[in-house]
């Protein structure tokens, strides 16, 4: 799996199976909101953008508002975000924004899984992180891919709900037992399983 060294943030763009390819983080929101509408063989007014409400994405949410796309601000979880471009159903097209690299790398894997497409460029913060990232040898242009942050053929992704979530239900108790719910991806054979499980709390 992908190391950031000192990036602890890196720019991000998620799609599903359907998508693999055919955007491209190098295109502006615009361009790659064309694509998913071309693709789908819809009107971008039905294409769905996910985006980490920051206001970093300031720029990006009014880009894509000028474009006519609808957006889907979430309050934190792109991991999430990244998995519902891939969950059918779902109503989410394609995911941009700035977020944690480690985040990055977990999203692609499971995504890996699932058929769909990470892309992402590492973020400094700062002059500070930059100059750090450049030592260690790091290309803060380089476009990392799917397989440049989770290498090899057998990767598994796996979360378990800890409050109800687009994604997962929470946590709940109830008359003795503890519900959880969980997701379990495998890249080798694409299987994909979402568990529902009962736990006896004594």
């Amino acid at each position: 799996m992908f190391d950031p060294g000192p990036c602890v943030y890196m720019d991000k763009l998620a799609v599903g199976p359907e998508l693999v390819g055919l955007c491209s983080i190098e295109l502006s929101a615009t361009e790659n909101l064309k694509a998913v509408a071309k693709a789908k063989r819809i009107d971008i007014r039905d294409v769905t953008a996910v985006v980490l409400d920051r206001d970093r994405h300031d720029d990006l949410v009014a880009e894509i508002r000028e474009a006519g796309a609808r957006i889907r601000l979430i309050p934190d979880g792109d991991v999430a975000g990244a998995i519902t471009t891939a969950w059918p159903d779902s109503g989410a097209d394609i995911m941009f924004g700035i977020g944690g690299t480690p985040e990055g790398v977990i999203a692609a894997a499971a995504l890996k899984g699932m058929g769909g497409e990470l892309q992402g460029r590492l973020w400094p913060r700062n002059d500070e992180e930059r100059a750090a990232a450049i030592a260690a040898g790091y290309d803060l242009n380089k476009v990392l891919s799917t397989d440049d942050l989770v290498a090899g053929d057998n990767c598994f992704f796996a979360a378990t709900g800890i409050t109800d979530g687009e994604l997962l239900k929470g946590v709940h108790v109830s008359a003795g037992f503890v519900s959880t719910q969980s997701l379990v991806i495998r890249s080798k054979t694409g299987t994909v399983r979402l568990m529902n499980a009962r736990h006896r709390q004594n």
